[in-house]
């Protein structure tokens, strides 16, 4: 049980400061393009933004899905 919240608490803690890092790299980012969702497209986002955020979240899901290969006998 330790072991899956320092996991947590890891995971969040990195993907926290990669976020923190990218909202103040990005701030003279002239490149924006809009997002096309089902319902309708998101106001101009950042080339750079679009790509982190997507990166961030592949980043926590991943991580946060557990695999147990043990063999029960």
């Amino acid at each position: 049980m330790i072991v899956l919240i320092k996991k947590v608490f890891f995971t969040l803690t990195l993907n926290s400061a990669l976020l923190l890092m990218l909202i103040i790299g990005i701030q003279n980012s002239s490149n924006k393009k809009k997002i096309n969702l089902l319902i309708g497209e998101t106001v101009n986002l950042p080339i750079s933004f679009i790509i982190g955020i997507s990166f961030i979240s592949g980043s926590v899901m991943g991580s946060l899905i557990t695999y147990n290969f043990r063999i029960k006998k």
